[in-house]
């Protein structure tokens, strides 16, 4: 496997039109979205997130709702699972490029940890992407950890049940005992009208809350809901579930309707957080 180059950055494929281009303005919308966001408790320590990617005007509120639990924890790695939008990848596509770049600045890819889990789950290195659904994750993670965290930025090709299993599997040794952090990204169902966005949305959320991945495996595979992140979201589940995670909760469902008005073709969006009971001195 080609090493990577720590050097290289893989600098913003949407910056300026995601989301704002410079640090003041990017700053502020994702302090904007975070302080929007009553206070709230979950149950247990945080293992996983769920959030979604669309422009952050339509999807910033709603992820807030994961992002803010961030605020005041510390983690070692982050691992953020994505799809893959522009690309074909059979398997698990990772950057050859060190670092990852947002107006907020650079956030290092842990490459011993890619090359662990490469020797875990079939992992696919590729000299540059464009994912926005893996990118758009970065700055609320930087606006609420601390530095000193590295990136393990996954962008999965195949969704299906076994490959998520795989990767879960990959994702539970390499973090097993690390102060890691998972995180999917995904967004609902895609330009339906609003009332049959909710039907299948509900779908997600209520396996979401039910925590149980391979049932929103089924669902998905069986057309009873759509999420682009489907496999990453199972995958993180699975993984977190590996990790000693016991519960799941989801923290805020909209659509885009909700900012555009428009309820003829709507684009579902979901935050959760996954956690595990504390043990116990």
């Amino acid at each position: 496997m080609a090493k990577m180059d720590a050097r290289a950055i893989r600098k913003s494929a949407i910056a300026g039109s995601w989301y704002p281009g410079t640090p003041e303005a990017l700053a502020r919308d994702v302090d904007r979205c975070l302080g929007q966001v009553p206070a709230q408790t979950v149950l247990g320590d945080l293992v996983a997130l769920v959030a979604p990617h669309a422009g952050y005007m339509y999807s910033g509120p709603v992820a807030a709702y994961a992002y803010r639990l961030l605020e005041g924890l510390t983690f070692d790695v982050v691992a953020v699972i994505s799809p893959s939008h522009r690309a074909y990848y059979r398997d698990n596509a990772i950057t050859e490029l060190g670092q990852y770049w947002t107006p907020l600045g650079t956030v290092p890819v842990d490459e011993d940890l890619v090359a662990e889990l490469a020797r875990h789950a079939p992992v696919t290195r590729v000299p540059q992407d464009a994912e926005h659904a893996l990118e758009i994750q970065l700055p609320f993670l930087q606006r609420t950890l601390t530095e000193g965290w590295s990136l393990l930025p996954i962008m999965m090709g195949d969704h299906g049940l076994p490959a998520c299993r795989s990767l879960a599997q990959g994702l539970a040794t390499v973090l097993q005992g690390r102060r890691a952090l998972l995180v999917a990204s995904t967004d609902l169902s895609h330009f339906h009208n609003e009332a049959t966005a909710h039907r299948l949305d509900q779908v997600v959320v209520d396996q979401v809350n039910a925590f149980d991945p391979v049932g929103l495996a089924d669902a998905l595979a069986a057309n009873r809901c759509e999420a682009c992140g489907g496999g990453p979201t199972v995958a993180v589940m699975l993984a977190a579930q590996s990790l000693g995670a016991t519960h799941a909760q989801v923290l805020r469902y909209a659509t885009s309707a909700d900012v555009s008005g428009d309820r003829s073709s709507v684009v579902g969006y979901l935050a959760a957080a996954i956690t595990r009971t504390p043990t116990r001195p």
